[in-house]
């Protein structure tokens, strides 16, 4: 198989599974809401480096071993389903934190601080980092998709290279849509619901990432 054929096979692959709504997507469309959005973009950039780091964990045979222990990968998704239920659990907090009449009393703008850049970034990095099943999707792709003469590492780092280009462009395409309905509905009521809605997705999903884990 040429270098071509393979990113391209792949980035069919890709480009479907970024397309399907997700844990990444309600990150971003929430931060994008209720933050700057410089702050959106960072959370996106968060994620990409995570698969960059799946890609070269991949190319490395890491996501073998991860495959092969059913008590590291079990371990890797309980931490996972941890860290989505506390982050979920925060935002429902704060979405509930004053009642409905505060809500009504303070309808106007909302402040322009929410999330920091560097905050957005990490819980994208984290959250990606704690997802195996984002290195599962490596570990049954680029195996398959090396291309001769080119080192595994370097086949690895380029696919998830694709992989991160197409992430790029659709989350960043919701960042300056999203943006621009927040601007509309810039409102601390909005913001707070906003951060029920994601928070109880947020610990819906890990409920159900862990209730794989016990599965296993």
């Amino acid at each position: 198989m040429s270098v071509h054929e393979a990113v391209a096979g792949f980035a069919l692959v890709a480009a479907l599974l970024t397309l399907v709504p997700g844990l990444d997507t309600a990150l971003v469309l929430r931060t994008s809401l209720t933050s700057r959005r410089t702050s959106a973009l960072s959370t996106a950039a968060g994620i990409q480096v995570g698969c960059l780091a799946w890609g070269a964990a991949a190319a490395l045979g890491a996501t073998a071993v991860l495959a092969a222990s059913q008590t590291l990968y079990r371990v890797l998704t309980l931490a996972g389903a941890a860290y989505l239920v506390w982050m979920g659990a925060r935002l429902l907090v704060a979405g509930f934190r004053t009642t409905a009449a505060d809500d009504d009393a303070h309808a106007g703008p909302r402040p322009a601080a929410g999330v920091s850049a560097g905050r957005g970034f990490t819980t994208g990095l984290v959250t990606n980092l704690l997802n195996p099943k984002v290195g599962v999707f490596y570990l049954a792709t680029i195996p398959q998709s090396s291309a001769a003469g080119v080192p595994p590492l370097v086949m690895g780092l380029l696919l998830a290279g694709v992989h991160c280009v197409i992430g790029t462009v659709w989350l960043t395409a919701l960042v300056l849509g999203s943006s621009a309905l927040g601007a509309r509905l810039a409102s601390t009521a909005f913001a707070r619901w906003v951060d029920r809605v994601t928070g109880g997705v947020l610990v819906l999903f890990g409920v159900r990432v862990a209730l794989s884990a016990r599965a296993l």
